[in-house]
């Protein structure tokens, strides 16, 4: 959006699968910018927050609406009066806070059996016009509104705000001023909001609906929340400012050396005014292992440099450089810093197998959806620490991000702890081919459906820049149980065109393969048996061999294991898998009878269509207690811990 320009909020945007994202700052990397080094250093010492950051977490004044038509339309006006509103926590998913139904459901669409709908386009005459969303008796819309001043640190600074996750269709508006519109519901939407920020006495409204077309993309297996539930947070960007950076590190043939390469985009506010960037690259030590200086322009990119020896990044020595970039005006003055954690390593594919940094890379891996018992996918920093706790301490060496875009100290850990990362984009639509068990994609979406392409390659394109700079991220995986068409392809080929260093995945090709020399890099099935994986391998194929799900770990059983682990003695083709999965999603209740608090699962809060305690697949109870299959995840994994 054009500063001083205005437009209005559209509420057929809902029912539109191309109208996805309106006035969103362009998606660029996750990287955290300083006022200067000894700012970072003194803020990360003493725990304290970044000064150019301001959280607007808290509580803000709610009110719950059962559709659009009966929400409080002109809510954002300054004038308009609350004495209806109550409060909310932000973040909170509003069904643990009070409000509309509790509902688990894996495959189906949460409205089948109420509801008839069809993905706009997918069928002859679906189109937006049948308002889907925006005209129904059923989508509830929460509508948020906080009151804040400035941060004295923000005055006089262009200033961005960053809602880290909003489940699922989200307007907003400052000061009585739309100022944009986002979907993408586990993805950072990030807006400009300078044109209209006050120093003192803001008012940020922000409207969201359970459901818009971006639920026949969001159909994970998981409870059905809706919502603001990661963090909301404020940034001050300074006159001139780092907007992206891509850290290309290469460890060479010889495993011992390494080049950089690097992309920067940069924006200033005062033209006339000149910069220039000092870069450094530190090992542990304190030790600058290279160091430039560039002239400050709109677009830098500096060509692959040999750095000389370098300590590689991988499981069990996660060996992480820091690469320094700080703007200074022409006095000297430090503008901005940016510190980024670098790791040299090689990811390729030879003779059919996976390697990394020159050996068979073997995935001893986890599927993981954010989960805590009591407040649903809204997930504290601790959880995450637990978490990784438990992949260190029971030789798990990978992570699937199933089936969305995690919050982001997740990845800094991952980089720092040498776990791998299957980097997910946000998309499942199994709902929408798969039908009482039954392959019937007369209605699938994506697909190749053009009105639908823009939207799922927006996911992947924001999936890529946000987490671009993590060694961690091996894989790039276009989403889940999608079947497969056109704009899964486009999605392949932006990912191949903008990053060589590492593979894409993609497991849809096993139920069309018309695509598979198109879409995935690696063979990769669910729940394929032992015998069949055999088969496979022995017809001396293209692709290396990867299970993104199996083992799937339903109440108290993990047996098995013990006949995929083999394989890998006698196939260097086979690559290992995730287990189905980490963690089991039941919500901790107050049990009405007895007073004590129980864990309840899917079925247990009247929720139909459900699919009951097949939400309790994980190695861990819903609290975080080990489960007994957990010794077998150790003893087997165990068996081929790469160090």
């Amino acid at each position: 959006m054009e500063r001083g320009s205005k437009m209005e909020a559209q509420i057929r945007w809902l029912d539109d699968p191309e109208v996805f994202r309106v006035n969103q700052v362009a998606a660029h990397s996750d990287h955290k910018f300083y006022k200067s080094k000894r700012a970072f250093e003194q803020e990360k010492k003493e725990n304290r927050r970044n000064e150019w950051q301001q959280s607007l977490n808290g509580k803000w004044k709610f009110r719950f609406s059962k559709n659009a038509s009966e929400r409080p339309k002109d809510f954002f006006q300054e004038d308009f009066d609350l004495e209806t509103f109550g409060t909310i926590q932000v973040p909170m998913h509003i069904e643990l806070a009070g409000f509309d139904k509790i509902h688990y459901i894996n495959t189906m669409y949460p409205w089948e059996g109420h509801i008839f709908r069809r993905p706009a386009y997918s069928l002859e005459g679906y189109t937006p016009d049948q308002k889907s969303f925006s005209e129904t008796e059923y989508n509830p819309v929460g509508s948020y509104l906080t009151k804040f001043d400035l941060e004295p640190e923000l005055f006089g600074k262009r200033v961005h705000i960053c809602f880290e996750g909003v489940e699922q269709a989200m307007y907003l508006w400052l000061n009585g001023v739309f100022i944009g519109y986002a979907e993408d519901s586990f993805t950072v939407s990030e807006f400009d909001l300078t044109p209209y920020i006050r120093e003192k006495g803001n008012i940020l409204a922000v409207e969201v609906h359970k459901r818009s077309t971006a639920a026949f993309l969001e159909d994970q297996d998981f409870f059905r929340f809706f919502g603001i539930f990661r963090n909301v947070t404020l940034y001050g960007i300074p006159s001139c400012h780092l907007e992206d950076v891509w850290v290309k590190p290469v460890l060479l043939e010889d495993n011992q050396t390494g080049e950089i390469g690097i992309e920067l985009r940069c924006s200033k506010e005062e033209e006339n005014k000149e910069f220039y960037i000092e870069l450094s690259l530190v090992d542990t030590d304190g030790k600058v292992c290279w160091e430039k200086r560039q002239d400050f322009k709109q677009q830098i990119n500096l060509k692959t440099e040999k750095i000389g020896q370098v300590v590689r990044w991988e499981y069990g020595n996660p060996y992480l450089y820091i690469l320094q970039i700080t703007i200074f005006d022409l006095d000297g003055q430090e503008i901005e810093y940016i510190p980024i954690l670098v790791g040299f390593r090689r990811l390729e594919i030879k003779d059919g197998v996976i390697l990394l940094n020159g050996k068979r890379l073997i995935i001893n891996g986890i599927n993981r959806h954010e989960w805590n018992c009591s407040s649903g996918r809204c997930i504290s920093i601790q959880d995450m620490e637990f978490d990784m706790q438990v992949l260190v301490e029971n030789h798990i060496n990978a992570v699937r991000t199933s089936h969305y875009p995690n919050q982001i100290p997740w990845y800094e850990m991952c980089d720092q702890n040498g776990i791998y990362v299957m980097a997910e984009v946000n998309l499942e639509s199994h709902g929408s081919w798969q039908k009482m068990g039954a392959i019937e994609p007369s209605w699938n979406v994506p697909g190749s459906i053009l009105q639908w392409q823009e939207a799922v390659l927006d996911r992947a394109k924001s999936n890529f820049e946000m987490f671009k700079n993590h060694p961690s991220v091996l894989l790039w995986s276009l989403g889940n149980e999608s079947y497969a068409g056109d704009c899964l392809v486009k999605m392949q080929c932006f990912l191949k065109e903008k990053d060589k260093s590492r593979l894409v995945h993609y497991e849809g090709v096993a139920n069309r393969r018309e695509y598979v020399d198109q879409i995935s890099d690696i063979e990769s099935r669910m729940y394929e048996t032992p015998e069949k994986i055999e088969q496979y391998l022995n017809q001396n194929p293209k692709k290396p061999f990867l299970l993104c799900e199996y083992m799937h770990d339903m109440g108290n059983s993990l047996g098995g294991l013990g006949s995929y682990i083999r394989l890998l003695d006698r196939y260097k083709g086979y690559q290992g898998g995730f287990i189905w999965d980490f963690i089991d999603q039941a919500i901790l209740v107050k049990d009405e009878i007895t007073g004590q608090e129980v864990l309840r699962y899917g079925g247990d809060f009247d929720d139909r269509p459900s699919d009951y305690e097949f939400s309790g697949n994980g190695i861990l109870f819903a609290d975080r207690t080990e489960k007994p299959a957990l010794q077998e995840v150790r003893y087997y994994y165990g068996l081929h811990r790469q160090k």
